[in-house]
């Protein structure tokens, strides 16, 4: 594990309950600029998340990837699999993958939150957006975050399949560039795009829809990050199921390049290797983890933009 990347990401742990309970972080200054402040929201609410819900994201990671026959059994379920890597690899194998996760997420997901922010003030200036413009503002902010960020993605997918021995993000980096060449960075670049674009727009719309129909001035200023939240819930909910076939193409491609070359090819040999219901494969565990991750990082990034003065 990066112990490198962890450590850099207590002080931003420590950033985030300052802001939350109000306290003076420095981060409102006058001299930085807005979508600088919406790149540090962003980035520490995905830390946030990425921490709590790594295990979530191994588990999903290790059942897409399993063999169709395990012990004589056809199907191994998640609790049986979290019980496994327990066993074999102690509790804290469940956050393997937490480090490149973290090298992904903190500069990506302030990546992410920032150019959505500089899109909205362009395009929308103090309105609210309407379905469709939800929709293009979120698959546009996660195709730049997600080109930005493909090579952390490929070395974190890689770090939680248990079947490659890599020392440091930095080490993964060079031996796939080493090894494979650029294309090995940037394999399953159009499946990820497949998945995380319309994650993203399809979890915008309904997030703000589902806003605009609750009265949020009815209730207490204190529920609001409950009420942010639950709308964060039901959007991830309906997000995850839509991008599920893409999630589990996209692992494939980066785990076994040589034998998935292209997106086409890759379609074909999962569902002939597992059926229409390889493609499913750890919905679950990715539908629990994106939804709790999105819920959680757009309720302490809108937290944290109010206590600066800023409107997400």
């Amino acid at each position: 594990m990066d112990h490198f990347v962890i450590t850099c990401s207590f002080p931003l742990w420590h950033l985030a309950l300052a802001t939350v309970r109000g306290q003076d972080t420095g981060l409102d200054g006058s001299l930085m600029h807005p979508v600088l402040k919406a790149f540090v929201c962003g980035s520490i609410s995905g830390t946030c998340s990425t921490l709590l819900f790594q295990p979530l994201d191994l588990l999903k990671t290790r059942l897409q990837t399993l063999q169709p026959s395990i012990n004589g059994s056809g199907h191994v379920g998640m609790v049986a699999l979290f019980v496994r890597v327990i066993r074999t690899e102690s509790l804290l194998g469940l956050w393997k993958g937490v480090s490149p996760s973290f090298a992904r997420c903190i500069p990506g997901v302030g990546i992410y939150f920032s150019t959505l922010y500089k899109m909205k003030q362009y395009f929308l200036s103090d309105r609210s957006p309407t379905a469709l413009e939800s929709v293009f503002l979120g698959i546009s902010s996660r195709t730049v975050a997600g080109v930005c960020m493909l090579p952390i993605t490929v070395v974190k997918t890689r770090y939680e399949s248990g079947k490659y021995g890599y020392e440091s993000v930095y080490g993964a980096v060079r031996n796939i560039y080493r090894t494979e060449g650029a294309r090995g960075l940037f394999c399953g670049l159009t499946a990820t795009l497949l998945r995380d674009a319309p994650f993203s727009g399809i979890y915008l719309m309904f997030y703000t829809q589902t806003k605009k129909v609750i009265p949020q001035d009815q209730f207490d200023p204190a529920l609001t990050p409950l009420v942010n939240f639950s709308c964060g819930i039901f959007a991830g909910i309906l997000a995850s199921l839509a991008t599920q076939p893409a999630d589990v193409i996209k692992t494939h491609m980066q785990l076994t390049p040589e034998k998935y070359r292209w997106t086409g090819q890759a379609i074909a040999l999962i569902f002939k290797d597992y059926g229409l219901v390889g493609f499913f494969r750890g919905g679950v565990p990715r539908a629990l983890r994106r939804t709790l991750m999105a819920a959680m990082a757009w309720t302490l990034y809108e937290q944290m933009m109010a206590k600066m003065g800023l409107k997400s």
